[in-house]
This record gives C-alpha cells, structure tokens and sequence, in this order.
C-alpha cells in the first residue's frame, strides 16, 4: 500500500520533474555539434581542393608562394582542430560522455578540459589563425594598403590581449587546467 501524497511531497515531485526536463534540455545542443561536424567536412573539402590546386603549382611557384600554400593549409588544419575541441569538449561536458569509444580511439585530453580550459584553448587557436593570416599578409605586403595591414595588426593585437587577460582572469580566479 503507497502512502497518501501530503502536501511536502507534491512540491518536491514537481520540483524533481522539471530538474528532469532541463536536464533532457541538454539534448538539445546535439544538433549544434551535428553541424559542427558538417562544418568540419566543409572544411575538409576546402583543404582537399587548396591541397590540389597547392601541389598543381609547387613545380613552378616562387618559395613565398610554397610558404603561402602552407600557411593556408596550416591555417585550415589549425580551424579543423579548433571545430574538433569545441564539439567534443561541449559534447562531453554539456550533453554527454563518449563511453562507446574505446580507450585506445580516445584523445587523452578528452574529458579532462573544463569550460575554462576550453575558453583559454579557443582563443590561443584564434589568435594562432589571427598570426597565419598575419603572416601571410606580411609575406605579400605588396598586395595590401597601409590601412589593411594596420586593421589585421590591430586585431591581432586585440586577440592577444584577449588571450592574455582571459589567461590571467582563470589565474586569479583558481581555475586549474
């Protein structure tokens, strides 16, 4: 025989429905990564089709345009890297863990970067991007005004200064990585 409901258990079984549905909220973030992973093969594609066009003009292109070739390759690598940390990271820290991946397949820093961690390694992969298109800019300097590279710079300079604060605030605050 149940116990009759009294007034003190309604509330907590209300209570304990909707802690349930926000936690099955979580769920609704699989379709972000999902895309993710489609932006990653759109990224993929781009550095297949570069990766041809690059080796079709090694044989006749000038040392700066092989560095450039690079630089482009690297900086797609560097996005694709970028993609794979955040859906993973997000995945495993707000929707769920990767149990159905065997130990040899898994990263060995997959579960183990919190949200500040994740932050602090975003914004060091941007600001790697930001100096490739620096460098890039910099090696074909003809090409651009004044003005243009004095906008990449300052971005640049503004990414940096981000990272180095971002690292800073997680320094004072505790957060451990």
């Amino acid at each position: 025989m149940t116990e009759p409901q009294t007034p003190e258990t309604r509330p907590e079984r209300f209570e304990a429905g909707i802690e349930r549905a926000i936690f099955a909220g979580r769920w609704l973030m699989a379709p972000f990564y999902i895309g993710l992973m489609l932006g990653l093969a759109a990224l993929m594609v781009v550095f297949v089709r570069d990766l041809v066009a690059f080796i079709i003009k090694v044989p006749t292109a000038k040392e700066a345009d092989v560095i450039l070739g690079v630089l482009t390759l690297i900086d797609l690598s560097l996005a694709a890297n970028l993609v794979i940390m955040v859906v993973f990271s997000g995945w495993e820290n707000f929707v769920s863990k990767m149990e159905h991946i065997t130990a040899r397949d898994r990263p060995e820093w997959m579960g183990t970067i919190d949200f500040s961690a994740l932050k602090l390694k975003l914004l060091a992969s941007i600001v790697a991007i930001s100096a490739i298109h620096l460098l890039k800019a910099f090696m074909n300097v003809g090409a651009m005004s004044d003005r243009e590279m004095m906008w990449l710079v300052g971005i640049h300079v503004v990414f940096v200064t981000s990272g180095v604060l971002l690292a800073l605030q997680d320094r004072l605050t505790g957060h451990s990585h």
